[in-house]
């Protein structure tokens, strides 16, 4: 079953977020790897600065989803906020 990980970041935490972008992005990168990534991206402000992210990804349960985003480097180095993990079903395009 397909997640939907939307979550947003804490205030003041963009240099933060670049400094780990890379080993953010390897997670990722794995998740391709094992076909289970559908998207990924950053929430930005209308000026492109990122705010967030959204990850929509293949996972067995709604409890391995949040295991997952749990050990993500921006949760774990304080970057993220609380999390909205939510079943995600894709409709269009088909």
């Amino acid at each position: 079953m397909y997640f939907a990980i939307y979550v947003l970041d804490k205030p003041q935490k963009l240099a933060r977020r670049i400094a780990l972008r890379d080993i953010h992005r390897q997670r990722l990168r794995q998740l391709q790897q094992e076909n289970r990534l559908m998207l990924a991206g950053p929430l930005c402000q209308e000026n492109g600065e990122p705010i967030g992210s959204l990850v929509v990804a293949e996972f067995e349960s709604l409890e391995a989803a949040k295991a997952w985003a749990a050990k993500d480097p921006y949760m774990l180095e304080g970057v993220y906020g609380q999390p909205d993990i939510r079943p995600f079903s894709k409709a269009f395009p088909c």
